[in-house]
């Protein structure tokens, strides 16, 4: 990225952050604009989560490490990260009718993670994320040996967790991401 274009991508990060307070509740701009300027790859990952629909905003601080965490903001889940399979494993185990990818590979090419069920539950106390779409999430390893994946949405004025079989894809379901800085 260009420093103009890492310019304007922090003057819209700002710009989205004022317009939704109600996300960060206790942080000042002022706190969080020192942490990305210079920090050339945080800004690479908030640049590949908006260009992919993201909509990234602050949602709140890490209590243990104090980091800033970053996560997809977006009503649905974004639209230039769906119809994956879950990870690359699921990828290479379909024999016909490979989705284009993995959910967990692209989320580590852009430098960023799936959200666990916590963060998942927890953004959603924030408004109302994915009425229409789904988005997969970090899945425990024990659930994923056994071939499965979990992913969420929200339907009937609730938010729920499902699993799924991890090689799956589907139109509508993508990931949503988090980073932390």
């Amino acid at each position: 990225m260009t420093p103009s274009q890492s310019q304007s991508l922090i003057e819209l990060l700002r710009s989205r952050f004022e317009r939704h307070r109600e996300r960060h509740a206790g942080l000042d701009w002022a706190a969080v604009q020192p942490v990305l300027e210079g920090n050339d790859k945080a800004v690479q990952a908030l640049a590949a989560m908006e260009a992919s629909g993201g909509e990234p905003d602050v949602i709140g601080r890490d209590d243990a490490t104090g980091e800033l965490l970053f996560c997809d903001c977006s009503a649905e889940s974004p639209a230039g990260r769906r119809s994956l399979c879950y990870d690359q494993v699921a990828w290479e185990s379909r024999r016909q009718n490979k989705p284009k990818g993995s959910a967990t590979a692209l989320a580590a090419e852009m430098g960023v993670e799936l959200l666990s069920q916590d963060q998942y539950l927890a953004l959603q106390l924030l408004g109302e994320f994915d009425l229409k779409t789904s988005s997969w999430i970090a899945t425990p390893e024990d659930v994923r040996r056994l071939g499965g994946a979990l992913f969420g949405d929200r339907r009937y004025g609730r938010v729920f967790t499902y699993h799924n079989g991890a090689g799956s894809y589907y139109a509508a379901r993508g990931f949503r991401a988090v980073l932390r800085v």
